[in-house]
């Protein structure tokens, strides 16, 4: 458009598929306003703006072809499966009318496409076989400069229309609306690589085991959320990365801070080509383990109402702030799935889906894969504590005080474990388990070697019936679905009374 004088419109369509999405949570739509409505700020800077369209993006491109005589149409290209379908019905609309397609892979280090073809056409299922390829294949190229001006032609469409829209426009529940710790944007993503490049010897030693996943302030960068939003680009994270490691002793990948940008590609890459890589049926690289599926149980560890409170602080940071760091991520998902209380990873990706500001396809299932031990990660005995693992960077329990308060007032010893403090202990602090805490839902040291057993037998094939913990495994589950009967009938019960009481009152009612 600069070259040819042609006037450029940066378009965004809120397309009405995912609009309707039930999953995406309150947080992440703030954030995505966030982040339109700074890029629109930024491009009135140029003389421009943001055209902000919702509806299909066939629809929208079918009207604005026409009415805004389009000639060329550029867009970034994206690994997802639905978006690839999207993309190849906007290519042949596009060239029906004669439009000219720029498509650009920017959204990642590397095209997906080059890193396979490197390995002779085969999906590198490894990280150290993906970065013996990145290697081969060189740096990612360099950004390219910001523009300082942009061929616009605004006044010709009604300045009132296609305004970034607001949460109330879009109809969406503000229930769960947290506090507002990250504004999307790329000013706001600038501001914070720009703050963690002048900790220059931070950088160099950054170890991601290193960091602390229940520290009160973030011990990371927390620039996921705006690689996720296309807010900044990866790889001018990645050579302001170089600038400051070059010349340096710094860590390598996989655990440095670069280590951490090859991760988010190496699981691109594997996304991009594997069908079904959100589901178990149907997926080739993911193990066909048996889970259960227990809505009560997932809705406790969704709700941060487990009785472990590591698990249960860190339940309610990513509800109520939308990040939570990357090994916190690792506790509560082993947790979920092979670690407690043995429910699909995919069950797991939907919670993540709905309260993460960074929900990233390709990761989110990646890591869920990872964590369950259902792909890449194999070693099903190495469970994380929810007890102990906590502990190590948090003795005194801080981080559960800030997101459980109902506990801040217990002593540290009982802290991750409030249900072995007496009773008079739980008294002083105000809070009984049991009735204002919940005990535990499952027994960890109870839960763990059964469960380990049944990914033993998984893994060779064979039915989990096998397990030697599966006669006191299903008799523990038929006390718990009785339990649960129990309090359904007592309740169906009450309700029951209710409706024969009402019905007495309406017939009392009509005779009067």
């Amino acid at each position: 458009a600069e070259e040819k004088k042609h006037a450029f419109y940066a378009v965004f369509i809120l397309d009405t598929w995912f609009v309707k999405q039930a999953t995406v949570g309150v947080n992440r739509w703030r954030f995505l306003l966030d982040s339109l409505s700074d890029l629109d700020a930024s491009l009135k800077n140029l003389g421009s703006r943001l055209y902000v369209l919702r509806d299909s993006p066939e629809n929208v491109f079918n009207t604005i072809i026409k009415d805004w005589n389009v000639k060329a149409l550029t867009f970034e290209s994206d690994t997802e499966p639905y978006a690839k379908s999207r993309d190849e019905t906007i290519r042949k609309l596009a060239k029906s009318h004669h439009v000219e397609v720029h498509e650009y892979c920017s959204h990642t280090l590397y095209n997906p496409n080059e890193i396979i073809q490197a390995n002779n056409g085969a999906t590198p299922m490894t990280y150290q076989k993906f970065e013996s390829l990145v290697k081969k294949i060189g740096h990612p190229k360099s950004p390219l400069d910001s523009p300082i001006s942009i061929p616009s032609n605004i006044h010709s469409i009604d300045g009132k229309k296609y305004l970034v829209p607001t949460l109330d426009d879009l109809e969406v529940d503000q229930t769960g609306l947290g506090p507002h710790l990250y504004r999307g944007g790329e000013t706001e993503a600038l501001k914070r690589l720009e703050m963690k490049l002048k900790r220059q010897e931070w950088i160099c030693k950054f170890s991601k085991p290193q960091t602390s996943p229940n520290s009160l302030e973030p011990s990371t960068t927390v620039l996921s959320p705006y690689l996720k939003f296309g807010c900044i680009s990866p790889r001018l994270f990645y050579h302001k990365l170089l600038s400051v490691i070059s010349g340096k002793k710094h860590t390598e990948p996989p655990t440095s801070l670069v280590g951490q940008l090859l991760w988010r590609e190496f699981f691109y890459t594997v996304g991009s080509v594997t069908p079904n890589f959100d589901q178990i049926q149907g997926n080739k690289i993911c193990k066909q383990i048996p889970w259960s599926d227990d809505p009560e149980l997932l809705e406790a560890w969704k709700l941060g109402k487990t009785g472990y409170p590591f698990i249960d602080a860190v339940m309610t940071q990513l509800r109520t702030e939308g990040w939570i760091h990357h090994l916190a991520r690792h506790s509560v998902a082993c947790f979920l799935t092979r670690g407690d209380l043995w429910q699909s990873w995919v069950a797991g990706v939907k919670v993540f889906d709905e309260y993460l500001l960074d929900a990233d396809w390709s990761l989110n299932n990646a890591n869920w894969m990872w964590l369950s031990a259902s792909s890449f990660f194999y070693q099903f005995q190495r469970v994380y504590s929810p007890i102990v693992f906590g502990k190590k960077t948090d003795k005194n329990g801080d981080y559960i005080k800030k997101y459980l308060p109902k506990l801040k007032k217990f002593p540290s010893e009982y802290i991750y474990e409030p249900w072995k403090a007496p009773l008079n202990i739980q008294k002083a602090a105000g809070c009984i388990i049991g009735q204002d805490y919940p005990k535990p839902i499952v027994d960890h040291d109870v839960v763990r070697p059964r469960n380990l057993e049944r990914m033993s037998l998984a893994y060779k094939g064979l039915p989990i019936e096998n397990s030697a913990y599966s006669a006191a495994a299903s008799k523990e589950d038929d006390i718990n679905t009785k339990k649960r009967k129990v309090v359904s009938d007592s309740t169906k019960s009450k309700k029951q009374k209710i409706e024969r009481k009402q019905k007495s009152v309406a017939s009392f009612l009509k005779k009067k």
